[in-house]
């Protein structure tokens, strides 16, 4: 009994990196099958979900994106939803997350998609699990706190070094919230070090639930990106300000699995054709119009760097 028992459980484990090998794909296994899986976590305007009758439907500058992109190798486009704790497993067939300073590793699971687009910040410990694409949108974490907060915004100065510190320097005993396994991980900036309270949300939160959260308890502010800071600013114009930069300037990318080369490089040759020709703006400003106040010189540098 016991050596079938090793036997049944070497199937399996045969069985399931089978399936894993099978549905890690390169750009030629995804033509050949003629569908692209796009895996998208809810997130600000790059992957938004709304009830349509019984029908959970997704918009958002990243769907849109991946759509053209699939039609551009003329593939289907399939959808498929997933989590920040989840994700990165999703897309290699091993989960990783970010824990003291380091990424640890989960048990093989199943592949799933072939491409990770929601406005996905390049992180150190990411580009341990996954390639980047290039950067297609401009990012960094701010303190946002709420309006009756006695933090006041910092004059910015000349050096972005210095204005971080100004803020850090705010820190000290004020109840600050933060999300882990995201690009507001409080160990990403060293925020304890601040000696600021910390607080984690108990239950999981999209990015785009944290000012919602910050406005329903008791904390005063919280670390939030320039994609959802820019929404939630028009959202909420009365109950919340910036109070100035947590981080240094970051970059937003696709995430592709790391023996997935050909299909990163179609896409990076993609992005820089529809930078050149001015469809990629166009799509930028239907989903972040006021992003081109705060970043035009990202969008025109790109736009006229790629026509080069």
């Amino acid at each position: 009994m016991k050596l079938k028992r090793i036997f049944q459980l070497a199937i399996l484990f045969i069985c399931s990196t089978s399936t894993i090998q099978v549905m890690a794909r390169d750009l030629a296994e995804i033509q050949a099958e003629g569908v692209l899986r796009h895996l998208g976590v809810p997130y600000a305007n790059f992957v938004s979900q709304y009830a349509e009758g019984n029908k959970v439907n997704h918009s958002g500058l990243d769907i849109e994106l991946m759509q053209n992109f699939a039609e551009h190798l003329g593939v289907k486009y399939e959808f498929v939803p997933a989590q920040w704790t989840s994700v990165f497993g999703m897309l290699t067939g091993r989960n990783g997350q970010f824990v003291d300073n380091k990424v640890v590793y989960s048990k093989p699971e199943p592949i799933v998609g072939d491409i990770i687009a929601n406005g996905l910040t390049i992180l150190d410990w990411r580009s341990e699990l996954v390639d980047f694409s290039d950067d297609y949108f401009p990012s960094a974490v701010w303190l946002v706190a709420r309006t009756e907060s006695s933090l006041t915004p910092i004059k910015p100065s000349d050096s972005l070094f210095d204005d971080i510190k100004m803020v850090r320097g705010l820190l000290k005993d004020r109840d600050i919230l933060a999300m882990k396994q995201s690009c507001l991980d409080p160990d990403l900036y060293d925020l304890y070090q601040t000696q600021a309270n910390v607080i984690l949300p108990t239950k999981q939160l999209q990015l785009n639930e944290m000012v919602p959260f910050l406005l329903n308890i008791q904390a005063e502010a919280t670390l939030l990106d320039v994609a959802d800071s820019l929404i939630a600013i028009e959202k909420w114009p009365n109950k919340i300000k910036v109070i100035g930069p947590i981080s240094e300037d970051q970059r937003m990318a696709v995430g592709f699995r790391k023996n997935s080369p050909e299909l990163r490089a179609v896409f990076n040759q993609y992005l820089k054709q529809i930078r050149a020709d001015g469809s990629y703006n166009q799509l930028v400003r239907k989903y972040y119009p006021t992003v081109f106040h705060y970043y035009q010189d990202y969008f025109e540098t790109a736009a006229v760097g790629d026509q080069n």
